[in-house]
């Protein structure tokens, strides 16, 4: 018995979109076929064994599985150097730990990508009473936001550095609750250029969330001079329990390092207490879960856009992160979207999503996540503000074969509440 009762000219729909996306599905394969040798050959280099599983505490002094982890996945990014660690929260945490390590009291900070996602508002003190954010410790935020078309305003960010000094220019690579392109490797090798060009001295940081293994190359390999992430998204594979990663120079990674755990103790602590052989396992994966998670977005851009609804990237778009948008135009609608998807998810998927005032965002959110790790935006979900366009941000999947059966759900449910006329 099939308990998901997707309508037939919703199937239909389906297999229309499958042939319509099939180019894209070809060039995903490719791309995940490349990324998932660059890291095998990242684990033979650094001759990955199952001693490196074995869990340490306390200090965790002499960790050979958490030291050789950095070393795979720096390797793996293009990078120096790297700090992977299971008690990195969140993506914010992550992000919030390299901007302390490398900002001090006087320095600029200079957000080319506009307004970063909710999450750093309070990390940066554009909102709250400070509480230890970068303006209560005298660092000074500045904005440029992007062009109409969503591209980066190189001269105005080089204006801007003409002026006077700046000490990081910030890019956000995926477009969190906005409707713009996230920025493609070679958009950010273009403003790598212009910034080192303009202010040598100028760190570029990126965060890199729901950008790893989806293209060719990473932000350390054309200029970038640190990245983070999450290994709750792209780089654990739904594999990693938690977790997160800073990679990039060596020495900002070190004094990200310091930041973390303390000055002159830095990366030579901190027990693995046996999250290591996960961690390695959702990096060995990534590449493939990764593709997966783009053959499920590509599928929904081309499944929605024929149920009439506009859908970000376009299904047959270059792609840089794993995120979908669909705009809905209705808040009831989007509620739907998000209820339906949750029946199509394999933990939960009896759970209602209802909106909540979530911490750290403005409007109230509604979160479909039916996944095995809680909040892995790897796996299948979709998350949005409830507030004008109404447009739902999806992304992840596991299997495609699975995610698939979600997205169906999601546009059952638009369906059965009135949103659809098929």
């Amino acid at each position: 018995m099939d308990i998901f009762k997707i309508d037939e000219r919703i199937e239909q729909m389906s297999e229309k979109a499958l042939q319509t996306c099939a180019p894209a599905f070809t060039r995903i394969e490719k791309m995940a076929a490349y990324n998932s040798r660059k890291v095998l050959a990242a684990f033979a280099e650094h001759r990955v064994s199952e001693s490196h599983f074995a869990p340490s505490t306390g200090y965790g002094y002499g960790d050979r599985g958490r030291d050789t982890l950095d070393a795979v996945f720096a390797d793996a990014l293009g990078a120096e150097d790297a700090l992977v660690r299971h008690h990195f929260v969140s993506g914010t945490h992550t992000i919030s730990t390299a901007l302390f390590g490398v900002l001090r009291p006087g320095d600029v900070m200079l957000s080319c990508s506009g307004l970063p996602y909710d999450t750093l508002h309070g990390v940066i003190g554009l909102k709250g009473k400070g509480q230890g954010s970068l303006k209560e410790y005298g660092v000074t935020y500045e904005q440029i936001d992007l062009l109409p078309d969503g591209e980066i305003d190189l001269q105005a960010v080089a204006a801007r550095l003409q002026k006077g000094p700046v000490k990081m220019a910030y890019l956000q690579r995926s477009r969190g609750y906005s409707l713009r392109p996230s920025l493609t490797i070679d958009r950010i090798a273009a403003f790598c250029k212009i910034v080192k060009k303009v202010s040598p001295h100028t760190l570029v940081v990126v965060d890199n969330c729901y950008g790893e293994f989806v293209e060719g190359k990473e932000p350390p390999q054309v200029g970038a001079d640190l990245i983070m992430g999450s290994l709750i998204k792209n780089p654990g594979a739904g594999m990693a329990d938690s977790g997160g990663y800073i990679a990039g120079k060596h020495e900002l990674v070190e004094l990200a390092a310091y930041r973390l755990t303390a000055p002159g103790v830095g990366r030579d602590v901190g027990a693995s207490l046996g999250h290591t052989r996960s961690m390695f396992k959702g990096l060995f994966f990534s590449p493939h879960v990764t593709g997966e998670a783009l053959k499920t977005a590509v599928f929904a851009a081309a499944l929605f856009e024929h149920l009439g609804y506009q859908a970000m990237p376009h299904w047959n778009a270059p792609r840089t992160d794993i995120i979908e948008t669909v705009e809905l135009g209705d808040e009831k609608a989007l509620i739907a979207f998000c209820q339906g998807l949750q029946k199509g998810s394999p933990i939960d998927s009896f759970v209602t999503p209802e909106p909540w005032d979530m911490p750290g965002y403005d409007s109230k959110v509604i979160m479909a996540a039916g996944a095995f790790t809680l909040g892995a935006s790897i796996e299948l979900s979709a998350d949005a503000p409830l507030r004008p366009p109404y447009a739902v941000w999806m992304q992840g999947g596991l299997t495609f074969e699975t995610a698939k059966v979600g997205v169906q759900c999601a546009a059952q449910a638009l369906l059965e509440e009135g949103f659809l006329s098929l």
